[in-house]
């Protein structure tokens, strides 16, 4: 069995955390920077971190590469960020909110042909719909994902319509900006466990394994009932027919699977450089609950007590990820 020598926290107040290894061997680290208390104090920018190695990203500097607009769209609630190398060139995948209407999220992409650290980033816009999509990003739509299968290109995002559901479509990897085929629903709340103060898939997150393509996502409020669920498909099915998807009836990681931590989600995947794969994801710690966390705030969404924390995941001969709790 291998051991988590990794810190718990990974990393304090980030929330939503990404990492990845890029083309030149580093690892990136990005996450929701936060807000005390409210919209105002917080989520207005986009932070990267960069070291050799995963463990290294928890004490790497940080630097900030982007901030919010003093007015109009992307002001207010810069969440998720996601940074992903296509086509040669850096991209950051992040929603954002307007100054005028703080709930109207919306994703949005950024650009960066150089240095992802000390290079500029342009602004791509709002994600696009094919002129025939008249639903996609016309809701509040946040927490877009990318990945690369059988040389096509793919994107998830959460999107409300009805309840807060995942949404897949294909893009060109020119334009990563932009759909290129119609989205398909991939999974909506359905279960208990997915509708805990609200009814919400969210946060997706991608794991190709030899046999299995994997999405995580995130169910529920943002608080200690926030957690994981998982829905798979054969790794050579056409991953566009929701037929080919199972979804899991369970979570895969809740708050009573943990000691000391409470509301796990968001997460992301990686390898590190010992070849572990490892599950990047946010939870509060367990004094949240009784309100001692130290920063606790009544809406969840603004108590920054969430942190980045790290599992190890074994896959078994199903070509099924393992949480090792």
């Amino acid at each position: 069995m291998k051991s988590n020598n990794y810190p718990n926290p990974f990393i304090e107040q980030r929330a939503d955390p990404y990492v990845t290894k890029g083309p030149d061997g580093y690892y990136y680290f990005t996450a929701s920077y936060p807000a005390f208390y409210s919209a105002d104090n917080g989520y207005d920018r986009i932070v990267l971190r960069r070291s050799e190695t995963v463990y290294g990203l928890s004490e790497a500097d940080e630097a900030t590469v982007w901030r919010s607009h003093e007015k109009g769209t992307m002001a207010k609630h810069i969440w998720a960020p996601e940074i992903h190398f296509i086509g040669g060139c850096w991209y950051i995948f992040f929603a954002a909110g307007d100054s005028d209407n703080v709930w109207n999220i919306r994703p949005y992409v950024l650009k960066c042909e150089g240095d992802p650290i000390s290079s500029e980033w342009t602004e791509c816009g709002k994600m696009q719909a094919l002129p025939e999509d008249k639903t996609s990003f016309n809701s509040f739509s946040l927490d877009m994902t990318y990945f690369e299968h059988k040389n096509k290109h793919y994107v998830i995002w959460a999107e409300i319509i009805g309840d807060s559901s995942l949404f897949m479509a294909e893009i060109n990897p020119e334009k990563p900006w932009q759909l290129s085929s119609m989205p398909i629903l991939l999974t909506k709340p359905e279960y208990d466990w997915e509708k805990v103060r609200f009814r919400v898939n969210e946060g997706a997150s991608v794991l190709k394994t030899h046999k299995k393509l994997c999405v995580f996502f995130s169910a529920s409020g943002t608080g200690a009932e926030y957690c994981m669920g998982m829905m798979y498909a054969d790794i050579d099915s056409d991953i566009m027919s929701i037929d080919s998807w199972t979804k899991l009836d369970k979570p895969v990681l809740q708050t009573d699977d943990l000691v000391g931590e409470v509301g796990p989600g968001h997460n992301s995947f990686v390898t590190d450089e010992n070849g572990q794969l490892l599950l990047v994801y946010h939870a509060r710690p367990a004094e949240h609950l009784t309100g001692d966390c130290g920063t606790f705030c009544e809406e969840s969404l603004y108590d920054p007590c969430r942190h980045a924390r790290i599992k190890l995941v074994e896959i078994n001969e199903a070509g099924l990820p393992e949480i090792i709790i």
